[in-house]
């Protein structure tokens, strides 16, 4: 095991640099390591494998390399903070760069700690397609990442998220990159009920992102499904959609292929517009699991 731990992260020294220093090191069976997955987040890492046991020889090589590491238990179930594994701990938040843009970790957040690599190479391409003078929606919006990435661009940018918190956070990460959270938008509410709301507005956007979780309830309790509800989704977003605005849609649902997510999208837009799809970053060889699908 510990020659399959070296080997995964020596073909990952390329991917980090004093512009990026947040990678994923070990990406289970893609490397040789069924139930492994390791990351780095500025020299902190954090392991997550199934179940209660971690192997022993990874326990070993991550306590011979002297970083401090947290591990997480990867339960659907149970979503829990990651514990101290060894090293120092850490009990603040701090900072991670991707591209050179700063974003806000916490290993005491919760189940997830404030940003996903699998959509680093998304968030580039969100950047490099937009300029001044364009808006940018970002619903689902978690911490922020998108819409940091946007705004860094010179767009205006709407960041829409259910919980108070994760607003709060999305504005710190906006403060982190020197820019200022007034000059944007932040709502709070339910994707679907402000997708309404937009359109009766008469308000519409250049750009929107739908990255949703796989199953979510709203306030009301209505449940949204990825893999049956997406469709109606991206209807909506397409709504407030400028004519030559393009929508990122994003799922993670493991029981629906790129295929049937395309038709599913293409079948449920007003109209017609072209899609594009592109591959998860290449620290992440195994199961592409994330399905990321470009719609203009």
């Amino acid at each position: 095991m510990f020659d399959l731990l070296e080997a995964a992260v020596a073909k990952r020294d390329s991917l980090l640099s004093d512009a990026t220093d947040a990678v994923r090191l070990v990406d289970g069976a893609g490397d040789g390591l069924p139930g492994v997955f390791l990351e780095t987040y500025a020299g902190r890492c954090l392991l997550s494998t199934p179940g209660d046991s971690i192997p022993p020889p990874c326990m070993d090589w991550l306590k011979a390399r002297g970083n401090s590491c947290y591990w997480k238990r990867l339960d659907q179930q149970h979503k829990e903070s990651p514990t101290l594994l060894c090293g120092p701990a850490v009990t603040e938040p701090f900072l991670i760069r991707e591209h050179a843009v700063c974003y806000e970790i916490s290993f005491q957040a919760g189940y997830s700690q404030g940003i996903f690599l699998d959509q680093r190479d998304n968030r580039a391409e969100v950047r490099r397609l937009l300029r001044p003078g364009l808006r940018l929606l970002n619903t689902f919006a978690y911490s922020g990442a998108f819409s940091v990435a946007a705004a860094l661009a010179g767009a205006q940018t709407t960041t829409l998220d259910l919980s108070p918190t994760h607003l709060a956070w999305a504005k710190r990460n906006f403060s982190h990159n020197s820019l200022d959270p007034a000059a944007h938008h932040f709502c709070k509410g339910d994707t679907f009920h402000w997708l309404r709301r937009f359109a009766k507005q008469g308000r519409t956007f250049d750009a929107i992102v739908l990255d949703p979780p796989t199953f979510s309830r709203d306030e009301q309790g209505k449940v949204f499904r990825a893999g049956h509800d997406f469709g109606e989704l991206a209807a909506l977003a397409a709504e407030v959609l400028e004519p030559a605005g393009w929508l990122l849609c994003c799922t993670n649902f493991r029981g629906i292929s790129p295929h049937e997510f395309e038709r599913q999208l293409l079948a449920s837009l007003p109209r017609p517009l072209r899609a594009r799809h592109t591959p998860m970053p290449p620290d992440f060889p195994a199961e592409p699991y994330l399905k990321s699908v470009w719609l203009r």
